[in-house]
């Protein structure tokens, strides 16, 4: 992801002129990934059924995955739009809004349009010939072009086409902030952003903005409550938008203030601390709460689940960051490779997982054993194909 997670999540920006490479981020990045492999393995097996194959699970291991799906959501995907915004500004400091925008829409509409036309229709075969033998058994046909209509949407790479949007409303306030500069008189401000000083990032600031994350999340969920599909932008969890939006802020001011470097090594173990503390807290609300409850309408239980994922996702954010910065800041050969073939991995990892799902169809085993088994071969998998598919004919210009 560094160049690849990295020319998607952050355009390839890691390092610049002068600056050092920063190889925690990378990591963090390969370690993003595998959790969305992952993330999709355990929707496929436990009780979550919101994927192109799944075995609903019939034992218990199943509630294990589907809290892996959990924890896993209150933050991960927040964090990937947390680092897009990190190296949305310099790449526009360098290229300016038209390149700029060029370049996002080549590295990152033809990875989306690649996957609605090619990868989506590989990883949906299956569900379309159940349905249509299903429709052909009650004297119905089931065209593809109408199956594929009907049943469109970006599948995981909802997220490019969100980082899209993000991009566009970045450079709009960017071009608009320069030409409100040009109209100022000769002693105004330069266009582009000054350097700002590294600023500590203090505790109060990061509480005051975790309340005001869980407000704006219970007050949004009024609307787009959890379990109720609203379609925006193509999220798959529109519920969560909140979150992603002022992640993708917040990165683009921790890149002006230096937020990352100013963190302290107390203040990231007290984020894994409050994290598990607010998991603590927030389970008896979630295994006693009546169905629904705390996906919103205005609930206070809707708000303690809103509560608990702004405070696990800004504190198991901050803990991560200054666990890889002061401990994973390095990067090998082996880890390198990862990182250059993990957005390819992103992108492709959908019709593999139907694949490995397909062919261990016939293993009756609990929940969780079939996911172990599927998760670990599709790791190494995901990223052999991502090193093919890279290698085509200028592939890895996009990818």
């Amino acid at each position: 992801m560094a160049h690849d997670l990295g020319r998607t999540t952050a355009p390839a920006d890691t390092a610049g002129p002068g600056r050092p490479r920063l190889h925690y981020v990378d990591n963090l990045r390969i370690t993003l990934t595998v959790l969305v492999v992952l993330h999709h393995t355990a929707v496929t097996y436990g009780d979550i059924p919101l994927w192109y194959y799944t075995e609903p699970a019939k034992d218990g291991s199943g509630l294990l995955l589907d809290a892996f799906v959990m924890i896993n959501q209150a933050f991960f995907m927040g964090f990937f739009f947390m680092i897009a915004g990190y190296f949305t500004p310099p790449s526009y400091d360098r290229k300016g809004p038209g390149p700029f925008l060029r370049d996002r829409l080549r590295r990152l509409g033809i990875p989306l349009l690649a996957f609605l036309l090619v990868l989506r229709p590989l990883a949906g075969i299956d569900a379309y010939l159940q349905l249509k033998s299903t429709m052909a058994e009650h004297g119905q046909a089931l065209p593809y072009w109408f199956y594929y209509l009907a049943s469109w949407d970006p599948g995981p790479l909802w997220f490019v086409e969100v980082l899209l949007a993000f991009a566009l409303v970045y450079a709009l306030v960017r071009f608009r902030a320069a030409r409100r500069t040009q109209a100022a008189p000769v002693e105004a401000a330069p266009s582009r952003p000054t350097p700002q000083p590294q600023r500590p990032l203090r505790p109060r600031s990061i509480i005051v903005f975790t309340v005001c994350l869980a407000l704006a999340t219970y007050a949004w969920r009024i609307l787009v409550p959890s379990d109720v599909y609203v379609p925006v932008l193509g999220l798959p969890t529109p519920s969560f938008l909140p979150q992603y939006a002022s992640f993708f802020v917040l990165g683009v001011l921790a890149h002006r203030r230096g937020w990352a470097q100013t963190l302290s090594r107390r203040t990231g173990r007290l984020g894994f601390v409050v994290a598990g503390v607010a998991t603590l807290a927030y389970l008896p609300i979630l295994t006693t709460a009546a169905s629904g409850t705390v996906d919103g309408n205005g609930t206070w239980q809707s708000l303690a689940a809103a509560t608990w994922e702004s405070t696990f996702a800004v504190s198991i954010v901050v803990g991560l960051t200054v666990l890889f910065r002061e401990r994973l800041n390095h990067q090998g050969p082996k880890a390198a490779f990862l990182s250059r073939h993990a957005f390819a991995v992103y992108l492709l990892h959908a019709p593999v997982l139907v694949g490995l799902g397909l062919a261990f169809r016939w293993l009756h085993a609990p929940a969780a054993v079939k996911f172990a088994l599927v998760g670990a071969l599709a790791l190494p998998l995901c990223w052999t194909v991502a090193y093919a598919v890279r290698r085509l004919p200028r592939a890895d210009r996009v990818l």
